[in-house]
């Protein structure tokens, strides 16, 4: 039985199941305050099936130890499971390169703490 669909990201995470199959993703915890997007901490999460929804997720994030506001999921690769010692390669070369460029946050589906989608907007010059 699947789980019910009730935040943007539950949908996202069906969606993508449905239309990939199993798949590690790659998430980074983020802390937002009125003028910066700052990235805390990250992991990555073999999805096999499509059950897992906010809930679940924010438990996971709860064992981080850190405040955070909103959180940004990247597919881990094309070819879908990719192993735990790519995954941690990869999740290492995109919090270094989030921590040069918040833009990248574009490039992922990026949620708010209750689940929402947001999006990453551009401050105007001063």
């Amino acid at each position: 039985m699947t789980a019910p669909i009730d935040t943007d990201f539950d949908e996202w995470l069906a969606a993508t199941h449905g239309e990939l199959g199993d798949f590690t993703m790659l998430f980074v915890l983020m802390r937002i305050t009125e003028t910066t997007v700052e990235p805390l901490r990250g992991a990555w999460l073999h999805v096999v099936g499509d059950e897992t929804r906010w809930p679940e997720m924010t438990a996971l994030f709860a064992g981080a130890g850190v405040s955070w506001s909103a959180a940004v999921f990247y597919r881990a690769g094309r070819e879908g499971l990719v192993p735990d010692a790519e995954a941690r390669a990869r999740l290492n070369a995109l919090t270094r390169k989030l921590h040069e460029d918040r833009t990248l946050i574009r490039d992922g589906e990026f949620f708010n703490a209750e689940g929402l989608r947001l999006r990453l907007e551009d401050q105007p010059a001063h």
